[in-house]
């Protein structure tokens, strides 16, 4: 199965929102590069390099077409 990135951050926590937001929605993401050094900055921590979440390449129009719609 492929994988489409449809959402990149510097921030572990912004990646995560983003992918309990697909999940809860029924789609079904994977982060990337979760695991990695990151520093803390105000308590908010910031991944060394991008985060990414992906989405079966199947559902990544609608979850897309899902994050561009405005958070009720």
């Amino acid at each position: 199965m492929d994988f489409i990135t449809i959402f990149t951050t510097a921030s572990i926590t912004d990646a995560d929102l983003v992918r309990s937001r697909l999940e809860a929605a029924g789609f079904h993401p994977a982060i990337q590069h979760d695991i990695i050094a990151g520093v803390t900055f105000g308590g908010i921590m910031n991944a060394a390099f991008p985060v990414i979440v992906q989405v079966p390449e199947s559902e990544a129009a609608d979850a897309r077409e899902f994050l561009s719609a405005p958070v009720e």
